[in-house]
């Protein structure tokens, strides 16, 4: 799947507090993997998960071989929409 860098970010902006800790607990993930997965780069304490970026508009497209996370932050956020 391809996605920008731009997008990836805003979909982790816009998730609810605690959000990262569920995603990572929800698939037996470090935290620092999901953070990084979204962007974040301190690989010390976590990887990142099957994401290459290439040079683009909107911070570059993201080829994610896996979208486990990405689905998974989708789940929290549109359980948010039905609370809203």
């Amino acid at each position: 799947m391809h996605i920008t860098y731009d997008e990836l970010r805003e979909i982790k902006h816009r998730l609810p507090t605690g959000s990262v800790k569920r995603i990572a607990t929800e698939l037996g993930l470090q935290e620092q993997t999901v953070r990084n997965y979204f962007g974040a780069k301190k690989f010390e304490n976590g990887d990142i998960v099957d994401a290459h970026i290439q040079p683009g508009p909107n911070g570059g497209i993201v080829n994610l071989e896996s979208t486990a996370i990405l689905d998974a932050a989708r789940r929290i956020l549109g359980e948010e929409e039905v609370l809203s």
